[in-house]
């Protein structure tokens, strides 16, 4: 990360939590798009999300207000994993070890997630503008 997308103002924090209660307020999330979400989160942790960068902190707080709504597969363990590699990140601490079970984490979560389901996902978070359309480039 470089230290021009690393830096964010309390402004863009503020934007970002509005631009998403806004949305949430105008769509509602399956308890498998719940799922999704969490899942999204796990891969922005373990530094593989290939997510433009700009709409990685737009996805994790996506995340950080839904988290407490019921998934189908995800549940509490994974949110207390994701809860402690956050404070880890904060503190700077989220070393290569703890990003590997993060991983690992993850690719069980992801398993649990068909792929149709998590594709209509990030098709519908576009389609109702969470997030920018895709380029071509993407």
């Amino acid at each position: 990360m470089t230290t021009a997308t690393a830096i964010q103002t309390d402004s863009d924090v503020t934007a970002r939590v509005q631009q998403v209660q806004h949305w949430l307020e105008q769509q509602t999330l399956s308890p498998p798009e719940v799922d999704c979400a969490t899942a999204v989160m796990l891969k922005i942790l373990d530094g593989k999300c290939k997510m433009v960068e700009a709409e990685k902190p737009i996805m994790a707080e996506l995340y950080q207000q839904v988290r407490e709504l019921a998934g189908v597969h995800l549940g509490d363990d994974i949110h207390q994993r994701i809860a402690a590699a956050l404070r880890l990140q904060q503190l700077a601490e989220l070393d290569e070890a703890i990003r590997m079970e993060i991983y690992e984490t993850r690719v069980l979560a992801e398993t649990a997630i068909s792929r149709p389901v998590m594709k209509g996902f990030k098709a519908r978070l576009r389609k109702t503008g969470l997030l920018p359309p895709k380029t071509s480039a993407e």
